[in-house]
């Protein structure tokens, strides 16, 4: 061991040490000699047979810390190769007096204030004396000084009891209190009762001072309270009772008693920063205000630490304090939120298909947000608007966000039009998913048509079934105009090629195939029309809550939830709470699905929606010139007219919409055509027409599949352009399921252009199924697979391992034609 001692405090207790057994080296006088003293203790020491058993490096000057400092040290070596004291800061001569002097902290602190090198050993041993409290730890069953303070200020039933019967302790515990906190007891009382009360007072007022930076009110000087050597005992105590169930309620009661007792918020009014530690109540709402300026001067770091070390306050915890804060927590992330998205956003919106991704994998985390931010306001009361401030900046930003957003999409809509080409189109989900899976006889299956789920709840919803059992998510693109009647009848087989929308009596009517698919009747018609008595249909929740009897011949069970859109109708502000119970509903039905046989579980939805809380009164889109019959929710209008400064028009051909109209006009902004609107759909918006598809597995027990599965695509050792047309990819597949290893995994694989077209297939033939064009990979196994490339392209592409069945990537290898057509 070395001993580094620049105060020369230890030499002597060093010295010491030195026996038969135990070398001491001394580096005080002579360095060369005590080098070659310490080697050659370190050859004795290290013989096999030899009586020394420890050497002991005594060096006096401070501790090697940096490496170019221990390459002049000559007994660094010696340091590193055994142990070295000081270690760390917890062996510094003030820390091990106070590990020696447990009960006399306060005492121990204030000899060392008055000696800037530390006092010396014996002026530390003389404190306290004999004093042990002997008759506060008989009565109080305890041994260390912390012990009797907390049990002095919160005593149990038992010790409560002893303090009342026995004597003596009174006496002891005022030296007692002096000795640890520097209090002197100024009550005559000798009942615990009036010890406590000033202890208690004495004790939070403390704090208080000690985590005040700035000078207290002069009205408050004369209040006893604690020397600054008591802090860390003060604090320590304060901490327990606040965090400890069985102290919290009574240090609630005793704070917000001495806050009123000292008439502290009056007194303290003009302090805007009273430290960190929250001791009385109206500190508490003093930071909260100061979390609420962060937000509203956009200093989020400061509402981010404000909320981190108050995230567990003792105030919190009472209702009102929890809505506030929870509200502040959810304006912090929508705000970061959107600052975050719109520094990123000018490197995704130079093409549709790149802003769509960018909805996808962030901004639609954003509506998430916004969604929570609104609930939290839905469930708050604020009759001082105090909140108000925060709602404000908050909604703000996300406005601002959403306007941006909204004029790129409009853009790329009247150029690139909808729905985006070489992706999946709402009116193709029933033919594309569940058409295929009906031509096999008993593969039973349930259609979830959910109203109103926009993309970012199909998030939600995804991790919520991850849980139970394989789920897919992907994007499909919704049937313009956003509405429920148009929604709904594109889920239909067929939609893609024969919905079409016709005017009758001023009013918009989706046909498929020149029959009238407004209502639900109608719409369930068309599939009984198909199947028979292979359908049932019924809505979601009396599937859930009741006992069904469905015929064995069912193979397509329809279930239809109409919550979320009719709640948010009737009553936006009160309504979103709501929504996790539409969830829970999916849940549930599925799980009650898997005990009914059924293998597959479709969850659709017609639209998203928006929500314009934000909206003032100002927001509402002037109409353009033209004559517009159709008005689709005041967010599209379907006719005939002329493109001005507010909106855009374009033709209805160009938007995916076959009627009685050529054109389509929809406003530039998320504004509606009409004001009042805080719950919207209908028009052309990514979190109006962006919804989610889930494609649920739900006989994971009789066909089990792999885990999780990662697929590896590369091309000549990571080369990223092809030279010929015929390209060789190796693909490898991985499982980290112990139990799938002998699972195979179907995997799909397609070259694909930048707008989702397919330029190159597998050759059919050998691991390649002729009929499917997929191949079958056993976890830990490779294989090369030559894909044929379509002669007519060049440029950019993307090789696609997909799952066969929902077509969702598992891989992406980005690469480029070499060559010339």
């Amino acid at each position: 061991m070395v001993v580094y001692d620049p105060d020369r405090r230890y030499k002597g207790l060093c010295v010491s040490l030195e026996d038969a057994r135990v070398r001491v080296v001394d580096a005080s006088d002579s360095s060369i000699e005590s080098r070659l003293a310490a080697i050659e203790a370190l050859r004795e020491i290290g013989r096999p047979k030899g009586d020394l058993g420890a050497v002991l490096i005594y060096v006096p000057k401070a501790r090697s810390e940096t490496d170019e400092e221990k390459q002049v040290d000559p007994f660094a070596f010696y340091a590193e190769s055994g142990a070295v004291f000081p270690r760390d800061d917890g062996d510094d001569y003030l820390s091990l007096c106070l590990r020696a002097k447990p009960d006399h902290s306060t005492e121990v602190r204030r000899v060392f204030a008055g000696s800037p090198s530390g006092p010396p050993f014996s002026v530390v041993d003389a404190i306290g004396g004999g004093a042990s409290w002997p008759q506060l730890r008989a009565a109080l069953k305890v041994e260390s000084g912390r012990e009797i303070l907390t049990a002095l200020l919160s005593p149990t039933t038992r010790q409560a009891e002893a303090l009342k019967t026995q004597e003596g302790w009174s006496d002891e515990s005022r030296e007692f209190l002096s000795a640890t906190l520097g209090m002197s007891v100024k009550t005559r009382g000798k009942t615990w009762t009036a010890i406590a009360d000033e202890l208690w007072r004495f004790v939070l007022f403390s704090e208080f001072v000690f985590d005040l930076p700035v000078p207290l009110p002069e009205s408050l000087q004369s209040v006893p309270r604690a020397p600054d050597e008591a802090r860390p005992i003060i604090e320590d105590v304060c901490d327990g009772l606040r965090n400890s169930p069985g102290t919290r309620n009574l240090y609630i009661e005793r704070a917000e008693g001495i806050e009123a007792e000292l008439d502290l918020t009056p007194r303290c009014s003009f302090i805007e920063d009273l430290g960190d530690r929250d001791t009385f109540p109206f500190e508490e709402r003093t930071f909260l205000k100061a979390a609420i300026k962060g937000i509203t001067t956009n200093n989020t770091d400061a509402t981010r630490h404000v909320l981190a070390r108050h995230k567990n306050s003792v105030w919190r915890g009472k209702g009102e304090s929890h809505a506030q804060w929870e509200l502040v927590r959810a304006g912090l992330g929508l705000v970061e939120a959107c600052d975050d998205n719109e520094r990123q956003l000018s490197e995704h919106v130079r093409t549709q298909a790149s802003l769509l991704d960018f909805y996808l994998g962030s901004l639609r985390d954003v509506d998430r947000l916004q969604r929570e931010f609104e609930q939290a306001i839905g469930d708050f009361l604020d009759p001082h608007d105090l909140m108000q401030e925060v709602i404000d900046q908050a909604r703000a930003r996300y406005g601002r966000l959403v306007e941006k957003v909204q004029s790129a999409f409009v853009k790329h809509l009247a150029a690139a039009g909808w729905p985006p080409q070489g992706r999946l189109a709402n009116a193709n989900v029933f033919d594309q998913f569940l058409a295929g899976r009906l031509k096999e006889s008993g593969r039973r299956v349930a259609y979830l048509m959910v109203d109103a789920l926009r993309y970012e709840l199909g998030v939600a919803l995804e991790k919520m079934l991850s849980e139970d059992g394989p789920v897919e998510l992907q994007a499909a693109y919704a049937q313009l105009p956003t509405i429920t009647p148009v929604g709904m009848a594109s889920l239909l087989p067929g939609a893609l090629s024969d919905l079409s929308l016709d005017i009758e009596a001023d009013a918009l009517v989706p046909k498929l195939n020149g029959v009238r698919v407004t209502n639900v009747g109608q719409r369930m018609d068309v599939l009984r029309r198909r199947l028979g008595d292979r359908l049932h249909e019924m809505t979601l929740n009396d599937f859930v809550r009741s006992k069904p009897k469905i015929s064995e011949t069912v193979d397509l069970l329809v279930l239809r939830s109409t919550e979320i859109d009719s709640q948010l109708e009737n009553n936006p502000e009160t309504t979103l709470g709501l929504i996790p119970g539409t969830l829970k509903l999916i849940r549930v039905a599925l799980h009650k699905l898997r005990g009914m046989g059924y293998k597959d579980a479709v969850i659709v939805t017609d639209h998203g929606f928006f929500l314009n809380a934000q909206a003032e009164a100002g927001d509402v889109c002037i109409k353009p010139q033209g004559n517009w019959p159709i008005n689709a929710h005041d967010r599209m209008l379907l006719g005939d007219g002329s493109a001005d400064t507010h909106s855009t028009v374009i033709s209805a051909e160009k938007l995916g919409i076959r009627g009685d109209f050529a054109q389509v006009a929809l406003p530039h902004s998320m504004a509606p055509y009409r004001a009042g609107h805080l719950y919207f759909h209908g028009g052309a918006s990514l979190v109006e027409a962006v919804v989610p598809l889930l494609l649920v597995r739900l006989d994971t027990e009789k066909n089990p599949t792999a885990g999780r599965v990662t697929v590896t695509l590369s091309y000549k050792n990571g080369a990223k352009r092809i030279t010929t047309r015929v390209p060789v990819i190796d693909i490898q597949v991985q499982s980290d399921d112990m139990f799938s290893q002998d699972v195979s995994v179907e995997v799909l694989i397609e070259a694909q252009d930048a707008n989702g077209n397919v330029v190159g297939e597998p050759r059919p033939g050998g691991d390649v199924n002729p009929a499917t064009r997929t191949l079958n990979l056993m976890p830990g196994h490779s294989k090369q697979i030559a894909l044929r490339m379509d002669p007519d392209f060049e440029g950019k592409f993307s090789i696609q391992a997909l799952n066969p069945t929902t077509l969702a990537s598992l891989s992406v290898l980005a690469l480029e034609t070499d060559y010339t057509v």
